[in-house]
């Protein structure tokens, strides 16, 4: 393949939702430029796109695949993303590397979950973008409406350019708005063919309020219509390339991806409308402290960043990036600014799904992957040592939902933990914890399927089987009455004997845990008392109720005796822990369990189902606040024993519609009824 400039390559990403069409559209593209000789199909298992063994069983794309496509003397490095809402990390990815998007919509279904949540990462993001309407052959297809309805959801910004000729199964092509022509397609072949009167007059309306857009463009393209002046083809594609790029105009485009309609004039829009990486001129990120900008030109010092890490037990590691400016060639030595270290490259290659085609350079602008990079993981910068610059790091949506994490097979947690670890850098959006108190390994994610994929993954890829369930909760135990014991050990069975002897004090405290002593007349000699602070220390670790650890509690030595040969420091720990079960059972011992603070973003129509669960989960709601997009954030505590399904509780209400995040906040005690329940599992779990 060779090597294009900034000015002839196109990046864009194809979004949408599940089941929209997006894998048929790259296939597509593969074989309108020729790549393929039999387009691939995603039924059928064959698509260059979706290639992996867990994409092919469930037809459904999992991660981004790049697919680099030559045309017209342009380079397409076309990103095919996942629609299905477990996967947005990936999305994420592809729209760091891409300067526009295409939004892809299913005809016969119209505007799904998927499309709304997809615009709203372009409006995050100010990417700019068209909507392809794919599907046209379907039944059913109502493409005025569909029109009415993309403008009542998206504003006025909505601009068909394409009209269908012809509906359902003998949809054949579409009227070019723009040029006010029409065209056929036999076998994905396009012939220019005459306009009918009515289809000259449907042209007409749309055309006078998108010249009025052409003209908002530009001051003279302003003059000129007020003058009522006709604007030439190019006044017309630069102005509409520019409102394009400002994010003022969305024009709609119309095809069939499976029959090959529309494919050759997708690519030539792309290339019209999306804007090269010339076009965005300039990247800014940071040296030392200060703030650096870069062109995304090739004469500059050579920068990148990394958008996607791709975990392969065969191939190895492999890193795609995006150059920002200067050019990377395959002897270069670059630097990780982020890790402080040098890396050496494994190769210089484009990938076209699994496929590896070899490069001697990628140039500003252009995507390419190289394999074997030690410390570098997505989002961080590739750089030269003697011309640092670090640029921004991604922000991923934090992962929430968790599964505890146990092997099947005996012998199989180290195995397990690395091959989790791998997997964790592949997708920036799974994480991996071990709680400490618990002792569980803990996987987390952005909802069930994410996690379903993980673990066929880790089958598939590394033959490690895992088994799920739900966490534990990290409970807590303390006291909320006060009490004075005795704990006295004494032992003598030959030779030396032990002896110690303590009372102490229990009570509720705002502090984790206090030791105070109020010993008089060396009751208790000074030497012991770090003995006696370090016995109720350990107990600490192990309440009486439940085993969990206890907090809250202050106690204080008062009295006690000791023997002038048999006392020694392990005899007043012994003491201490024997005070510390009595005064426990003494003092109303009671259960605490972690709170978290909830934020809920939904659309308005949920709110009274998302606040009926939420009393249902033992929640209590703080407020609700209007979101600028007209969403309601619903702020609540709630036990986090209630929260661990949650994500997919939510996600069901609210036609994953709704979002949520999730932190701790305090400890509270338990109900007595639940407390009592956790309580006996507790014990019988022990047993």
């Amino acid at each position: 393949m060779k090597t294009y400039q900034a000015d002839k390559i196109r990046n864009v990403a194809l979004v949408g939702h599940s089941g929209s069409g997006k894998t048929t559209l790259t296939e597509a593209i593969l074989y309108a430029t020729g790549v393929t000789k039999r387009q691939g199909r995603v039924d059928d298992g064959n698509t260059v796109s979706d290639f992996s063994k867990e994409e092919i069983n469930r037809k459904v794309s999992i991660s981004t695949t790049s697919i680099p496509v030559e045309w017209n003397n342009v380079k397409f490095n076309i990103l095919d993303t996942p629609g299905y809402f477990d996967f947005v990390g990936e999305t994420y990815g592809a729209l760091r590397a891409s300067e526009g998007a295409i939004l892809v919509v299913d005809a016969s279904s119209g505007i799904e979950v998927g499309t709304e949540k997809a615009w709203a990462l372009l409006e995050k993001h100010k990417r700019p973008r068209f909507i392809f309407i794919n599907k046209m052959d379907k039944e059913n297809v109502k493409f005025d409406k569909l029109i009415d309805d993309l403008k009542a959801k998206f504003g006025n910004k909505i601009f068909p350019f394409a009209l269908p000729i012809g509906e359902a199964e003998k949809f054949k092509g579409f009227v070019n708005v723009r040029d006010e022509v029409a065209y056929k397609y036999t076998d994905g072949v396009r012939e220019e063919i005459d306009l009918f009167e009515e289809e000259k007059e449907a042209i007409a309306e749309i055309r006078e309020s998108m010249m009025e857009i052409v003209a908002e463009s530009d001051d003279e393209l302003l003059e000129k219509f007020f003058a009522e002046e006709e604007f030439t083809t190019e006044e017309i594609a630069r102005g509409i390339s520019t409102q394009v790029a400002n994010g003022e105009l969305v024009p709609v485009f119309i095809g069939s991806a499976e029959k090959n309609i529309g494919m050759d004039y997708l690519l030539s829009v792309i290339e019209r409308y999306i804007p090269s990486p010339a076009d965005v001129g300039s990247v800014v990120g940071t040296s030392n402290g200060e703030e650096v900008e870069r062109k995304m030109d090739v004469n500059e010092p050579f920068s990148a960043i990394v958008f996607k890490t791709i975990a392969d037990p065969f191939v190895g590691k492999l890193s795609l990036f995006k150059v920002l400016s200067g050019k990377l060639t395959k002897d270069m030595e670059v630097y990780n600014p982020n890790k402080d270290k040098t890396e050496k490259l494994g190769g210089l290659f484009v990938l076209r799904g699994k496929n590896q085609i070899e490069v001697n350079e990628i140039v500003a602008g252009d995507i390419g992957a190289t394999s074997k990079l030690q410390v570098t993981q997505t989002g961080e910068t590739l750089c030269i040592k003697s011309n640092p610059i670090m640029y921004e790091k991604l922000s991923y949506p934090q992962p929430t939902l968790f599964f505890a994490v146990e092997p099947k097979a005996k012998g199989d947690e180290e195995k397990i933990g690395s091959s989790l670890q791998k997997l964790a850098e592949e997708d920036p959006t799974f994480t991996l914890v071990r709680n400490t108190e618990t002792k569980q390994l803990l996987i987390g994610g952005q909802g069930n399927m994410q996690l379903a994929v993980i673990t066929e993954k880790l089958k598939n890829n590394y033959g490690v089987d895992m088994v799920l369930s739900t966490p534990k909760v990290a409970y807590r135990e303390t006291i909320k009455g006060r009490a004075e014991v005795q704990g006295r050990h004494k032992k003598q069975s030959g030779g030396a004997g032990q002896y110690g002897d303590v009372h102490i004090r229990f009570e509720p405290s705002t502090e984790e845990f206090e030791f105070a002593e109020e010993v008089f007349g060396g009751a208790v000699p000074r030497n012991y008392f770090p003995a006696v602070e370090k016995g109720l220390q350990e107990s600490l670790e192990h309440g009486i109720l439940a085993g969990y650890p206890v907090v809250n509690i202050k106690a204080t030595l008062f009295d006690g005796s000791y023997h002038p040969v048999d006392s020694n420091e392990m005899a007043f720990k012994i003491a201490a822990s024997l005070a510390f079960k009595k005064g426990m059972e003494a003092a109303n011992p009671i259960l605490l369990e972690p709170i978290v603070r909830v934020e809920v973003n939904i659309p308005e129509d949920y709110m009274g189902d998302i606040m009926g669960d939420i009393n249902k989960r033992r929640g209590r709601i703080l407020g609700m606040e209007q979101q600028e997009d007209g969403s309601q954030l619903v702020i609540a505590e709630v036990p986090h024993a209630e929260m661990f399904e949650y994500a997919i509780d939510l996600r069901s209400m609210t036609q994953a519609r709704g979002s949520f995040t999730m932190e701790f906040v305090r400890y509270e005690e338990v109900p007595a009824e639940i407390a009592q329940k956790v309580i006996e599992e507790a014990k019988a779990e022990k047993e």
